[in-house]
């Protein structure tokens, strides 16, 4: 998807201000999450050109704790769709499958970088994933939770948009080889085709007004909690 511009509308609360479709409210809050990211102290040090194979050990290792949870709240979430939203419970049943050994290629990187696989599978979520995770999995639980809807745009669309970038800018810092960014890059791709079917979905007939409130609302929750969980590396 293609970010809105700092021209498109918006309130404070997420509710539609004057007509705006639910993909320019989504861009409002993508704009709010890159400004987010900006503060973030490990990416500051990716862009200006300081950050180290620490750095990125550590982010890897901070991010694998909360990956693996990924195919699990959208497994529990299909799993709360009634017949009457058939359409997506079959995404969510899809997008789980996709998802549900992305932590092996993170694995692989980490190892390829001279990292501990057992010290990186014993490891614990830091604050900020435990935010997220805790927020994910409550939402889930929910029936018809379709403003999970919301977390993916923000979590693939991180895939999608920013990941590569992220890769690139390591290798280019720290000489890495494709086998130690690999996570990153696959997501530019796999990312990229999950945003173009929920994309669908957010333009179909199934959204309401009372579910696109929700999943801009769940947008603005997890962009939130995942920029702290970059913020809050190893807490």
């Amino acid at each position: 998807m293609t970010s809105a511009t700092s021209t498109v509308p918006s309130t404070a609360d997420g509710t539609d201000p004057a007509g705006a479709s639910l993909l320019e409210r989504l861009g409002e809050v993508w704009l709010e999450l890159e400004d987010h990211l900006a503060r973030v102290p490990v990416l500051q040090r990716l862009d200006d050109g300081t950050v180290t194979l620490e750095d990125y050990m550590r982010l890897l290792f901070n991010l694998r704790q909360q990956v693996i949870d990924g195919s699990l709240w959208i497994a529990r979430a299909a799993s709360n769709f009634d017949i009457d939203h058939f359409e997506l419970r079959a995404a969510a049943i899809k997008h789980a499958e996709e998802e549900h050994r992305d932590h092996f290629l993170l694995e692989a990187d980490y190892v390829a970088l001279g990292g501990s696989r057992e010290e990186l599978r014993a490891g614990r979520k830091n604050v900020g994933s435990e935010a997220l995770s805790g927020y994910l999995f409550t939402y889930a639980s929910k029936p018809n939770p379709a403003g999970l809807l919301g977390a993916m745009f923000i979590i693939e669309g991180l895939g999608a948009r920013r990941a590569a970038q992220w890769a690139a800018r390591f290798q280019e810092v720290l000489g890495l080889a494709d086998n130690q960014v690999h996570f990153m890059t696959y997501h530019q791709e796999a990312d990229g085709a999950h945003t173009g079917d929920m994309e669908a979905i957010l333009t179909s007939g199934l959204i309401d007004d009372a579910t696109a409130d929700e999943i801009v609302r769940c947008a603005q929750v997890v962009a939130r909690l995942y920029a702290l969980q970059l913020e809050e590396l190893d807490r």
